[in-house]
């Protein structure tokens, strides 16, 4: 049902867009040359008019009305239709631009056919200031979620802050790549293949973590423990080899490993190397540099430790019970 409704309003094929223009036509000219003028005396007499007070509107005023209600909206679907078009096949702008340039057409298009349709219907737009106060209380309580949401949602388009297929991480954790912005909210596609509706409210208010803000690199760290019998140097080597050796390994900066601490049964190296692409993901390389790692000390001999406790007893320990008391004889 939905869908009949849909194609009804907004006609999608070629042919429905050119039978649609030609039915405007026609109206619009029957209109002017006279030819509803019997349509008129036959509908529009007190007997087919409903009043309430001292408003009334009779047949022929409801049925031009809901026909000039539907063609307004036909017609703006075709054009919003149109637009889009047009706009998704500049490539000379970015997505953000394309996005923004949008949103700003849709506005404009539907404000002008609101206000054409008031007039097609007889209603005189100077009576809308009695209702801009209520429009207003509507804004402050029922509607400021939705406004909120619509307002940060060109704030980002024009900052450029978040785009399609940027990489973020939320303050609760969730973690994902964009994949489209909308009036409301953004979606958000996570490793799992969920699809997160974050309300455009939350990426401006909130603590937001970009990976692939200003370039998609990023870095990976691993933590490595290694006995007190083991050569630390040649540990520190091994460990550097490791991150190197594989292929997503970046460059520059160079990988760098540190001995952090003296742990309680090891001693603790902290290894950073950089990845070129973060949206291929962190956790491949991190686990292949630390299988990496795990070969080499075993081929070189290098402990890796495991928490253990030592308990040392001094002097030696009486476990003879005591004497049980004698008892007493009967005189």
């Amino acid at each position: 049902m939905a869908n009949i409704w849909l194609k009804i309003i907004k006609p999608g094929r070629s042919a429905a867009k050119w039978l649609l223009f030609m039915v405007l036509i026609a109206v619009v000219s029957a209109t002017y040359l006279g030819y509803f003028d019997s349509v008129r005396t036959v509908l529009d007499t007190p007997a087919l008019t409903l009043r309430i007070g001292s408003f009334g509107i009779s047949a022929y005023t409801l049925l031009s009305s809901l026909i000039a209600i539907a063609l307004v909206f036909w017609t703006t679907a075709i054009i919003v239709d149109t637009v889009e078009n047009r706009i998704s096949r500049l490539q000379s702008l970015r997505a953000a631009n394309r996005a923004l340039v949008l949103k700003l057409a849709q506005i404009v298009i539907y404000l002008v056919a609101f206000l054409i349709g008031l007039d097609f219907v007889g209603i005189d737009l100077t009576t809308l200031t009695v209702f801009s106060g209520a429009v207003g209380i509507g804004l402050g309580f029922g509607l400021q979620k939705i406004a909120s949401n619509f307002i940060s949602g060109l704030i980002l388009l024009m900052e450029k802050s978040i785009e399609e297929g940027d990489l973020i991480e939320l303050s609760d954790g969730t973690f994902g790549f964009i994949r489209r912005a909308s009036a409301r909210y953004t979606l958000v596609e996570t490793f799992d293949s969920k699809e997160i509706l974050v309300p455009n409210e939350d990426l401006i208010t909130s603590r937001v973590v970009n990976w692939t803000f200003s370039n998609a690199s990023a870095r990976v760290d691993v933590e490595v423990g290694v006995s007190y019998h083991s050569d630390i140097e040649l540990a520190n080597d091994l460990i550097l080899a490791a991150a190197r050796e594989h292929p997503r390994c970046a460059t520059h900066p160079e990988p760098a490993c540190f001995l952090r601490s003296f742990g309680d049964s090891s001693v603790n190296f902290t290894l950073h190397f950089w990845v070129d692409d973060v949206t291929l993901g962190r956790w491949p390389p991190h686990s292949e540099v630390m299988f990496s790692i795990w070969r080499k000390f075993k081929e070189h001999g290098i402990e890796i430790p495991f928490p253990q406790r030592d308990l040392h007893i001094k002097g030696a320990l009486d476990f003879t019970p005591p004497a049980k008391p004698a008892a007493d004889k009967e005189g």
